[in-house]
C-alpha cells in the first residue's frame, strides 16, 4: 500500500520558496512516500522545480485541507491553531508541527524555522539547499516595485531613478501592479514594451528570473526567486529585518535595511524603508553585477 505524506504551506510565492530546504529534507527522510503539497493552485509551476513534491492540492490559507488519512502530515504553514486543526482533520498517522512539538521560535530566519522543526523530529535539513537553478545572466535586469503591503513598497519615483541607471531593464509586477509598473517605466523613460507587469504568469516570471542579470525589488516573492536561481539581487527591507526574510549572505546578494522594525502590513511606506537612498541601491546594483 502506498504511503502518503501531506505538507501544508498555504501561503505565497516567497513563503513556498523559503520552505524548499524543508521539503527536500522530507523527500530524503521519506523516500517511499508520495508527498502531496497543500498550497495555492496559482503556485503550481513551482513544485516541479523543487524536486520533492509528487502532487499538489489547492489550499489557500490554513485550511481546510482536502485529504484523507496521510501516514504523515507536516505543518509548514504556522503554529496554529487553525493549521494544526486542519491537518488533524485529515486524520494523519503522525503529525509534525509547532504547537505539538518544539516551541515556536520568534526571531529566526523563515528558512531556518522550518528546518529546525524537522530537526527536532530527527529529520536532518540543510537551510542552504535553496537553489532551483543557476542563471546564465543573459536576460534583462528586473525592477520589481510592488509588494504585498504599502509598508514594503519603496516609492515608484525612486525605483524609476534606479531603472534609469540600469541597462536592458524590464519592470515586472502582477495584474494589480500594472499602474505602478507603468508609472515607474514612464518616469524612467522606458518604452511601454519594457513593462511586463500583468503579462507574465508565474511560469513566465520564473523563466524570466532564471535568465536575469539582476533583480532589484522589495521584500517580496521575486527576491526569493532571485535567490533560488542565483541571480544577483538588491533587496530593500523596511519594517522587517533581512535576518528574518532576507537572502543568504554572500554570493552577489545585497539586503539594504535601515535597522528599524515596523508594521509589515502597514498602509504607508515604512519610515525605515524611506531612509534607503537611490544612490545606495544603484551602488549596490553595480557591486553585485561587477
Amino acid at each position: 500500500m502506498a504511503l502518503d505524506l501531506l505538507v501544508l504551506r498555504g501561503l505565497g510565492l516567497g513563503d513556498l520558496l523559503t520552505a524548499v530546504p524543508a521539503l527536500r529534507a522530507l523527500r530524503q527522510a521519506f523516500p517511499w512516500h508520495r508527498i502531496t503539497l497543500a498550497a495555492p493552485r496559482a503556485l503550481d509551476a513551482l513544485p516541479p522545480l523543487i524536486g520533492a513534491v509528487d502532487a499538489q492540492v489547492d489550499v489557500s490559507g490554513p485550511g481546510p485541507v482536502p485529504f484523507e488519512r496521510p501516514d504523515v502530515a507536516v505543518n509548514l504553514h504556522g503554529k496554529g491553531p487553525q493549521s494544526i486543526e486542519a491537518l488533524r482533520s485529515t486524520r494523519p498517522g503522525r503529525l509534525i508541527s509547532y504547537g505539538t512539538g518544539p516551541p515556536w521560535p520568534e526571531k529566526v530566519h523563515e528558512v531556518r524555522r522550518w528546518c529546525d522543526l524537522l530537526e527536532w523530529h530527527g529529520i536532518p535539513a540543510d537551510p542552504d539547499d535553496l537553489t532551483l537553478g543557476i542563471s546564465d545572466r543573459t536576460g534583462p535586469a528586473i525592477v520589481h516595485p510592488g509588494a504585498a503591503y504599502p509598508s514594503r513598497r519603496w516609492p515608484p519615483e525612486r525605483f524609476a531613478e534606479v531603472a534609469a541607471a540600469l541597462d536592458d531593464v524590464v519592470v515586472t509586477g502582477n495584474a494589480e501592479e500594472v499602474p505602478l509598473a507603468m508609472r515607474v517605466a514612464e518616469l524612467a523613460g522606458l518604452p511601454p514594451e519594457r513593462v511586463l507587469a500583468g503579462r507574465t504568469r508565474l511560469a513566465d516570471l520564473i523563466d524570466l528570473v532564471s535568465r536575469s542579470s539582476l533583480v532589484v525589488c522589495g521584500d517580496t516573492g521575486v527576491a526569493h526567486l532571485a535567490t533560488a536561481f542565483c541571480v544577483p539581487s538588491v533587496v530593500l527591507f523596511g519594517p522587517v529585518s533581512p535576518k528574518l526574510w532576507g537572502p543568504p549572505p554572500g554570493w552577489r546578494h545585497v539586503a539594504l535595511w535601515a535597522g528599524r522594525n515596523g508594521d509589515p502590513h502597514g498602509e504607508r511606506p515604512d519610515p525605515g524603508l524611506l531612509r534607503i537612498e537611490v544612490s545606495e541601491v544603484v551602488d549596490a546594483a553595480l557591486e553585485v553585477t561587477s
